[in-house]
């Protein structure tokens, strides 16, 4: 049997956990995965797939799957295809001896016929072997560009998530959860602050917290708007 070869650089974010993730609109859609993860869950014909724009969480859910099944010591493969096509699909190799596949961004290889022909191989294995599957891209089945009709109709029998872009309140809240498990303290009226004036999607915002715990850190100063405005120029 063949090892799994993935590109160097392929890492999971530490805090891409479920716990991590504020769900909002979209609890069924974290409920359906937590449950793929399960040590009693198997392939299903009912595959799981995740889309969305950026930013609402397509990529942290597939992420925090790999790390919960890697948690009970077993193998499991995250992998973005926007950043790893250009290897080709012989990367789908072997992947049916993991417990887990996670393909995050299928619509970058869809309309690439040697890349399709490959992941529906794959998950005819994964299926014959009784792995689990986990897709996400950003246009549902019916609207990705993919070509080859058998992978198409596979795509069609999903249970589909569309996952919604959190309210401001939400974002709010999202804020103040990844700020705790940091261990900062976020009040309210600092995080409308960063809400009106910063970017709009979670995936930035996140990005903008990461920045404001190290600047909190060196300065040992607590997160306020006048520290958010020296901070940040704004």
């Amino acid at each position: 049997m063949k090892p799994i070869q993935l590109p160097l650089g392929i890492r999971l974010r530490d805090d891409a956990t479920f716990a991590n993730f504020y769900p909002g609109a979209n609890a069924a859609a974290l409920g359906y995965v937590e449950r793929v993860c399960s040590p009693e869950a198997g392939w299903s014909d009912e595959l799981i797939y995740l889309w969305g724009s950026t930013g609402v969480g397509r990529s942290h859910l597939l992420q925090a799957a790999c790390l919960r099944v890697e948690q009970r010591g077993e193998l499991a493969v995250y992998l973005p295809l926007a950043e790893v096509a250009e290897y080709g699909p012989a990367l789908l190799d072997n992947l049916e001896q993991s417990e887990l596949v996670c393909l995050d961004d299928l619509d970058a290889v869809a309309g690439d016929p040697v890349w399709e022909e490959a992941l529906f191989h794959l998950f005819n294995r994964l299926r014959d072997s009784g792995r689990r599957l986990l897709l996400a891209a950003d246009a549902s089945p019916r609207e990705i560009a993919v070509q080859l009709a058998d992978l198409k109709s596979r795509l069609s029998l999903s249970l589909v998530f569309q996952l919604q872009e959190l309210s401001d309140e939400d974002k709010l809240r999202a804020l103040q959860l990844r700020a705790s498990r940091r261990g900062l303290n976020l009040p309210d009226d600092v995080g409308r602050f960063i809400l009106t004036r910063g970017a709009r999607s979670m995936s930035a915002l996140f990005e903008l917290l990461d920045r404001l715990d190290q600047a909190s850190l060196q300065a040992q100063r607590k997160l306020t708007i006048p520290f958010l405005k020296e901070t940040l120029g704004w």
